[in-house]
């Protein structure tokens, strides 16, 4: 596929972002393939990013090469981008697929940072193997106290359309929640890198089935022992109170930070306040912070 006009037509901020471009690497993580991309220098501090539900490691290519100074690694959990299939999915699995990928690529204890669904899989990682990060940054991942609506869930998981040309598929692009405001360049790139070619056309490469199993955020914060900071989205899916309730639920009282003016995806709308955000925090940890 050509690079639409909305990318050609986008900042040098953002084309230079994207002309750096990733190594892509996959390893087999109990029994699927993983693939994950990498930037910077081998040896560096590492961070892995971790892409939110039917996401993909591309979501981060205008975001990954601006961290400067660090391994960079975003990997497609199971069942999303270009990595394989399961049966089925849990949050425990995924906090597997990170550290095997992590461990992959010789990374000692990264910096975990995950958005949405994939700042639950950090905070499983925090649970479950805490040895393995030194410390983790959640985007923008609500509490999820009510289990998912059965009906959703399942309309969810229908089988994908399959679109005639990637030009219409792309335009039929819609974030999950919903956003009004996305930068159009952001939004061409991350659509198209979302699509796969098949029979008759192009439909998304995510798996319909990998809805519906996330762990209960209230119960695993409490559980938390590496250093953790909370990113708010002033339009996103955590209020004020929410998101001090979620700092209470740590032990160590997890920072709470607030991106002005972003919505739930703040890579696609507001991706360079993200970005200095993100820097910042990872000039206030040294390698391995204890």
């Amino acid at each position: 596929m050509t690079e639409p006009t909305t990318t050609l037509d986008a900042p040098g901020w953002f084309r230079q972002a994207l002309a750096d471009r990733p190594a892509h690497r996959q390893v087999s993580v109990e029994g699927v393939p993983v693939h994950y991309r990498v930037w910077g220098d081998a040896g560096a501090p590492g961070v892995v990013l971790v892409h939110g539900g039917t996401a993909h490691s591309g979501w981060w290519d205008h975001v990954a090469p601006l961290l400067a100074g660090h391994r960079v690694l975003a990997l497609d959990l199971s069942g999303h981008g270009d990595s394989g299939h399961r049966d089925s999915y849990d949050s425990h699995l995924w906090a597997r697929e990170v550290v095997a990928v992590a461990a992959h690529e010789g990374l000692d204890r990264p910096v975990v940072i995950g958005h949405s669904m994939g700042g639950r899989v950090a905070v499983t990682i925090g649970v479950d193997l805490p040895d393995t990060v030194s410390a983790i940054v959640v985007i923008d991942s609500a509490l999820n106290d009510s289990p998912p609506n059965e009906e959703r869930v399942r309309e969810r998981r229908r089988p994908h359309r399959v679109y005639a040309t990637a030009e219409e598929a792309t335009e039929r692009f819609r974030t999950l929640p919903p956003q009004d405001v996305v930068l159009p360049y952001v939004r061409d790139h991350v659509a198209r890198a979302s699509l796969r070619e098949v029979e008759g056309g192009w439909t998304w490469k995510f798996d319909p089935r990998v809805f519906g199993n996330l762990l209960r955020l209230r119960d695993q914060l409490p559980q938390l022992t590496p250093p953790t900071v909370l990113f708010r989205c002033q339009h996103g899916m955590i209020g004020e109170a929410m998101g001090r309730e979620m700092a209470r639920l740590v032990a160590n009282r997890m920072p709470v930070i607030e991106l002005p003016d972003a919505g739930h995806h703040p890579m696609l709308d507001q991706p360079l306040a993200l970005v200095t955000a993100l820097r910042t925090q990872l000039a206030s940890w040294p390698p391995n912070v204890s």
